[in-house]
């Protein structure tokens, strides 16, 4: 009897790895960790059909993963726990050490990421003490305003190239989006690049910087 409870406790465990099993499932819990979303807007992230994505979202619900609030005709999801998100940076890292493929994944998915100089979180903190860089939360508005590095500017990547002669030519611009497995910081400091300014690239971005033990705006 003693055993069967035990297999029953990891059992129970095994939800939660089975409910994480899947691509989509983590591309959706990676997307609620930045922000609260509904169905229909979580769809269009992970390019799939609206009964798709609900269905894995059940399936994460389930598993008390997300939670999800309903706002009039929509059900707004977010995640149950930042335990959740915790566990997502941990199955990030366990892969990264222990599966050579993942590097190689990365590079043919970020193209540019080698192209950019790096700043480090310390670093950027006394830079922008001294105010010569400007930092850019380059991910959609609602991921900034869900919780953004303190002193970002919003400046979504897609608007970059109309948007440029916003920013001040004597200052280096720093970038950052979701984190080092998101390509968006990359595509806008190419296009600033382009254009003549002197740029970095900050691999962390919310998830990272907080799990580091810094704060969030």
């Amino acid at each position: 009897m003693a055993h069967q409870n035990k297999k029953n406790l990891y059992r129970l465990f095994a939800q939660i790895a089975n409910a994480l099993a899947n691509p989509h499932r983590l591309e959706l819990v990676d997307l609620l960790a930045q922000a609260p979303r509904t169905v229909e807007e979580l769809s269009r992230e992970v390019q799939l059909s609206v009964a798709n994505t609900s269905q894995h979202l059940q399936r994460l619900k389930q598993a008390r993963l997300v939670t999800a609030v309903r706002e009039g005709q929509y059900m707004r999801y977010y995640l149950a726990d930042p335990a959740v998100a915790h566990l997502w940076l941990q199955l990030r890292t366990v892969a990264d050490q222990q599966l050579a493929e993942v590097e190689r994944a990365l590079d043919a998915y970020r193209t540019r990421r080698h192209e950019f100089e790096g700043i480090t979180a310390v670093e950027l903190q006394t830079r922008l003490e001294k105010d010569d860089v400007i930092l850019l939360d380059v991910r959609p508005v609602v991921e900034y305003e869900t919780a953004h590095i303190p002193g970002a500017i919003s400046l979504p990547w897609t608007e970059v190239a109309q948007r440029q002669q916003e920013l001040p030519r004597d200052k280096t611009i720093v970038a950052y989006c979701r984190g080092p497995y998101c390509v968006y910081a990359d595509e806008a400091l190419a296009e600033l690049t382009q254009a003549g300014w002197q740029v970095v690239r900050l691999e962390e971005g919310v998830l990272e910087w907080q799990e580091a033990g810094y704060e969030l705006a």
